[in-house]
């Protein structure tokens, strides 16, 4: 088992995907000690080219990140100081299988993940000691496997109800994260969720980009019915909203209670024109014919939360119903592609 300098973190990165590898490969280039947990197909790739972090025109390439393919191998490793889960939703009964015979042995879990559910999963495995909430709202993309280019930096969010949030803050910080602590985990959970329902599940079951999404008037509308539909969930459960690192989640919210002419300039300036063409996680998911979808872990928390609490959530349900039929193949794709009025004749003969 290495050694690790006293200032030094050792972190075990759950998911080498766009934000497991910013976080531990901005960490890493900041003297910290990072292993990756990776499948095997990928780990040997990963082993012999190292990693790439793009930051404006520079490019480091770290070879100092650890991979390892088990829990088992990693434990042999160093002695860790925190573990970051930074995999979709759909994959957390598969992380917590892996996690839960090592309990005893792990530190702290970071639940960097989507979504407002995974913590108490992870927390009825492994203890509430062991778990740190966390979002990322930093925009990154993967360009290939440990390839990584920060697009937008915003910043880092971590619930600060634990012994080791701080250090874990100060740590990024110095890294040039842009961590910010929450006395409210929940409200910051479900503010981030907030900005993960906007023109993502829409653009998915369209194929329409975001911009396309925020353009057409009655889209708008839907987008606007869901965000308030998730507002009304959390005011039934006492959450305020809560502005996120580099994320201005509060305006969001004010956005979605204005009529739609006044609405409308504001959320395009800084939604639509912030993802523009890009293509949001539930659309990537979807095409790339994975046949899972986060989409429950989103839509899907607000419909099951406004269920307990008596606030109807219909929007939120159809994109969900929608978006999950056609990820399980029940529905073509083609059944939807650039044809809004089919989707708002469904949400209105619910209606």
């Amino acid at each position: 088992m290495q050694r690790k300098k006293e200032d030094q973190l050792a972190i075990l990165i759950l998911g080498a995907g766009a934000v497991g590898c910013y976080l531990g490969a901005s960490l890493a280039l900041n003297g910290h000690s990072i292993v990756t947990l990776e499948r095997e197909h990928n780990a040997e790739l990963l082993r012999k080219q190292g990693f790439y972090l793009t930051i404006g025109e520079r490019t480091h390439h770290l070879e100092n990140i650890a991979v390892v393919t088990s829990i088992e191998e990693a434990l042999k490793f160093v002695s860790f100081d925190a573990v970051f889960i930074a995999v979709k939703s759909y994959d957390t009964a598969a992380v917590i299988s892996s996690l839960a015979p090592h309990s005893a042995q792990l530190p702290a879990v970071v639940c960097f993940q989507n979504g407002v559910e995974n913590e108490a999963t992870l927390i009825a495995a492994l203890g509430a000691s062991k778990v740190i909430a966390g979002t990322v709202t930093t925009a990154v993309a993967k360009e290939g496997p440990g390839k990584i280019r920060l697009q937008r930096l915003r910043g880092v969010g971590l619930a600060a109800n634990h012994a080791l949030s701080k250090r874990l803050a100060a740590a990024m910080n110095a890294a040039g994260l842009n961590a910010r602590l929450y006395a409210d985990a929940n409200a910051m959970k479900w503010s981030k969720l907030l900005t993960n329902l906007l023109a993502n599940a829409t653009s998915a079951i369209l194929d329409m980009t975001p911009a396309e999404v925020f353009a057409h008037p009655g889209l708008y509308r839907l987008e606007i019915e869901q965000l308030r539909e998730a507002l009304r969930v959390m005011a039934a459960q006492k959450l305020r909203v809560v502005d996120l690192p580099g994320t201005p989640v509060r305006l969001l919210a004010l956005g979605a209670r204005l009529p739609p002419y006044l609405s409308k300039p504001l959320m395009q300036q800084n939604v639509g024109k912030g993802r523009g063409a890009k293509m949001p996680s539930f659309h990537i998911d979807l095409h790339s014919g994975r046949g899972k979808s986060e989409v429950s872990y989103l839509n899907g928390a607000v419909v099951r939360f406004g269920e307990r609490l008596g606030v109807p959530a219909p929007v939120n349900r159809l994109l969900n119903e929608t978006l999950l039929a056609l990820s399980e193949g029940k529905m073509p794709l083609e059944l939807f592609s650039h044809n809004p009025e089919r989707l708002l004749r469904m949400i209105g003969d619910r209606g």
